[in-house]
């Protein structure tokens, strides 16, 4: 393990032909921070979210975790939760969970047997535990409502033990009591895991509440005869409470 960040990313650009989507991106990400980003529609933010998930990789510059370089490829030290429930619809609460553990342990069959089954569901038990879900296990995602569907993506990509956890939207469909709810379990689960977040969202009360860093993404340069030449970057990163209750000034991005 790196004794520096977590995730850096080092003057990282994407680009799609001539249009340019992100550019200049220089940012490091210490471990166990929760990083909420913000911007407006259009600014990047789902693009740097596949870029740390390894959906993608960047058109110039370099992304390293844990001191090594990023490779464009989903791994599992990456979990994901989108706005959108990712859950399997033909598998139950517990077949969603295990499913994971089963492709991680044996990716030609797809299926554990005997103790090593045993071991899994174990595990996949403790997290549906850890989400509230117990009382689900044998149902189906249609069954669910849609933060009970939430609390089951969150399972998902916890029970193989991510180091990086990444949020798309991940409550932006949900009723705003369910929404209250939700935050106070992932902020739990972060807290509980050790993990590290990086979240987007349209909300700022949201990014705020959550998080103890604010990134916003919007565009320093703008061309009116051709808004496609410059891409956003990080324009503001913003330290949010610190342990000590000390509230660190705001500052630009360089």
């Amino acid at each position: 393990m790196s004794a520096g960040p977590l995730l850096e990313l080092r003057n990282v650009w994407v680009e799609y032909g001539e249009k340019v989507v992100l550019e200049r991106v220089d940012l490091a990400i210490e471990a166990g921070a929760f990083v909420s980003v913000v911007g407006p529609s259009g600014a990047g933010k789902s693009t740097f979210l596949r870029l740390l998930l390894g959906q993608e990789a960047p058109s110039r510059g370099r992304i390293v975790f844990d001191g090594a370089p990023m490779r464009a490829e989903c791994g599992p030290d990456r979990g994901v939760v989108f706005q959108r429930y990712s859950v399997f619809p033909h598998l139950t609460v517990i077949g969603n969970v295990l499913f994971g553990l089963e492709c991680a342990a044996a990716p030609v069959l797809g299926r554990l047997f005997g103790a090593r089954r045993r071991v899994a569901l174990a595990e996949a038990d403790a997290m549906l535990d850890a989400v509230g879900l117990t009382h689900a296990r044998d149902q189906y995602p249609a069954q669910l409502s849609g933060g009970m569907q939430q609390r089951l993506a969150l399972a998902q990509a916890l029970v193989r033990h991510p180091r990086l956890l990444l949020l798309d939207e991940p409550f932006g469909a949900l009723d705003p009591g369910i929404r209250v709810d939700m935050h106070d379990l992932v902020t739990r689960l972060w807290r509980e895991h050790g993990l590290t977040v990086v979240m987007v969202t349209h909300d700022i009360g949201e990014a705020f509440k959550l998080g103890t860093r604010v990134l916003a993404f919007d565009k320093r340069r703008h061309d009116p005869h051709a808004p496609h030449r410059f891409g956003a970057t990080a324009t503001y990163d913003v330290p949010l409470l610190r342990k000590n209750g000390a509230r660190p000034d705001a500052k630009t991005a360089a």
